[in-house]
């Protein structure tokens, strides 16, 4: 089954959320093409939701504060989804108390 895009910017944003990661270990992570993420990635970078870092030659990867919050949101939505699938059972209801009667009251002697 294909994944949407949401599902593969949700992908990248939650592999981001450990450390920073270069395009090669993203892509890896991902299980996803190179210029497939490059696209991504771009989104991302325009969204303000990744920055890009140059270290050595390399570019790294990862989250800025909108991204780790959009990523907290995902995955909270995500639990909620999955709680509502799961409770579609019916709620089983407490078993009644007999009725006090107030006719017949006994009287402690």
């Amino acid at each position: 089954m294909r994944r949407s895009k949401l599902g593969f910017y949700e992908d990248i944003l939650t592999k981001l959320v450990t450390k920073p990661l270069t395009i090669d270990a993203l892509a890896y992570k991902c299980k996803m093409n190179c210029l497939v993420l490059n696209q991504r990635l771009d989104f991302l970078l325009k969204n303000g939701l990744i920055d890009e870092k140059i270290n050595k030659s390399k570019r790294y990867y990862g989250l800025t504060r909108r991204g780790t919050a959009i990523c907290k949101t995902l995955r909270i939505a995500k639990r909620l989804e999955k709680l509502q699938t799961t409770t579609n059972q019916p709620i089983q209801a407490f078993p009644l108390l007999p009725a006090h009667d107030e006719g017949k009251t006994t009287r402690m002697r």
